[in-house]
């Protein structure tokens, strides 16, 4: 039986620990596991620690890690989605997929076609929540180490410092992705929800990306990053 796995966003080591209230709350409230029940921590390391409750009470876990294991390896091909920032539950779906599907970096794309404007507190507010949707698709995927996630950027202070053995832009007039050989390293550029502009698409190629298409169909933007990471691990990485 696969073990209940936890993030904690701070070092571990194997002894006891007092786990943080908001972790706390959910594993004794929320799934109500209690005393002597086994459990899987992570802290981003690559590193997994299995132990058990030791104590649980309404708002305090403690917690005894006794083995330490090494975690589930990451893929070999390095990948680096700009995601072109849309609304709500898209983006959110394009973050916890792509973190499924083994992506290393994630930045937020801010294009002329965005219907999404963030700034200042609600800025930070985003960039928390979709840390805590990569997180939990981790806990759920079995990833040990999590995506970094930047802050959105222009697109064209993202093309200036995106760096990767081959960049691609998804585009519905060019040639298939199993056309190019095989990178050690990858970054995609994915338009947002009314796509990229041709002149973004331009800016995007004067930089050194290389327009590739998944297929004959136009994917939506919270679509297009599941298909073209799959592609990628299944040709290039480790799938």
């Amino acid at each position: 039986m696969r073990l209940s796995r936890f993030f904690i966003d701070a070092p571990l080591a194997l002894g006891q620990h007092q786990l943080p209230e908001a972790q706390a709350h959910y594993i004794a409230r929320v799934l109500r596991l209690g005393t002597g029940a086994a459990l899987q921590l992570f802290d981003g390391s690559g590193q997994e620690y299995r132990g058990e409750i030791i104590e649980a009470g309404k708002k305090s876990v403690c917690v005894e890690l006794r083995e330490q294991v090494a975690g589930l390896a990451e893929s070999g091909l390095r990948i680096h989605l700009g995601q072109g920032l849309s609304r709500g539950e898209r983006m959110d779906w394009a973050i916890q997929k792509a973190t499924e599907l083994g992506v290393a970096q994630i930045t937020p794309i801010i294009s002329a076609r965005c219907e999404v404007r963030l700034k200042d507190e609600r800025a930070d507010k985003r960039m928390s929540h979709w840390r805590q949707v990569a997180i939990s698709a981790c806990e759920q995927c079995g990833r040990s180490v999590l995506p970094v996630l930047q802050a959105p950027v222009e697109l064209d202070e993202w093309l200036a410092q995106a760096s990767a053995e081959l960049k691609l832009v998804l585009h519905p007039l060019a040639e298939p992705l199993v056309s190019h050989a095989r990178p050690g390293s990858l970054a995609f550029l994915i338009g947002p929800e009314g796509g990229l502009t041709d002149t973004e698409v331009g800016q995007a190629q004067a930089a050194g990306f290389q327009a590739a298409r998944l297929g004959p169909r136009v994917l939506r933007t919270e679509t297009a990053p599941v298909v073209a990471l799959a592609v990628a691990q299944q040709l290039w990485g480790d799938f």
